[in-house]
């Protein structure tokens, strides 16, 4: 096994995991009014709630799936489906929301950059981060024909067991599980690891966000009779 592979699948998502953490910590605590993603819908509009939704809805079920079909362990699903069925399954419902959710990815994209009011806004990081969710979808969408030339699902447990090492605290296991897989996986693996490590320093931070603080605010008042 190569030192490169150790420490990128090994290594690295440690490294990610615990930057994010700490540096949300951070921010959360100190730029707590920075905690959030800049709505640009008022400077432009048209198109923007298509957009949107094609492409959150698509992300959320991609975000679901991977999670479900990562850890959850083979004597589990064994019971239900076999890996081979289960790769099937994947590649339909992967490509299928993957599809939508580049669609509005690209909608959004074309709005960022030529809508001249929303563009005058954007902060580098809000243009960059669109462009690695581009790249990470691309990427996602080709190891659906990868997968095609390997239909056993033999991969998808490498893939599994890398992950599931992973959340184990197993880095060697976790580095040696996911060596022999095509290059694309590993691109994508890296990818996803880096925009764990942006959460933090990027509006992706609103993907941990949740209003749980208003199920305990006290009512405030606007305006008094």
């Amino acid at each position: 096994m190569s030192n490169l592979n150790n420490f990128l699948f090994g290594v690295y998502p440690y490294i990610a995991i615990v930057i994010c953490i700490v540096a949300s910590w951070i921010r959360f605590d100190r730029e707590a009014y920075t905690w959030k993603a800049d709505s640009s819908q008022m400077l432009g509009g048209k198109g923007f709630r298509l957009a949107s939704n094609l492409f959150h809805v698509g992300v959320i079920f991609i975000l679901i799936g991977h999670f479900v079909g990562l850890l959850t362990p083979v004597s589990v699903y064994h019971h239900f489906i076999s890996s081979a069925d289960k790769q099937m399954v994947a590649i339909v419902s992967g490509g299928f929301f993957g599809v939508m959710c580049l669609i509005g990815l690209l909608m959004l994209i074309k709005r960022r950059l030529t809508n001249d009011r929303v563009r005058a806004s954007s902060k580098f990081s809000d243009i960059m981060i669109l462009f690695m969710l581009l790249v990470q979808l691309v990427l996602g969408l080709l190891t659906i024909f990868i997968s095609m030339d390997h239909l056993d699902g033999s991969v998808m447990i490498m893939l599994s067991n890398w992950a599931q090492y992973i959340v184990t605290f197993q880095a060697s296991a976790a580095a040696a599980a996911i060596e022999p897989v095509h290059v694309i996986y590993k691109l994508h693996v890296f990818v996803g690891l880096t925009m764990i490590l942006f959460v933090p320093f990027t509006r992706l931070v609103h993907v941990i966000s949740a209003p749980v603080w208003y199920l305990g605010r006290r009512y405030q008042i606007v305006r008094e009779r």
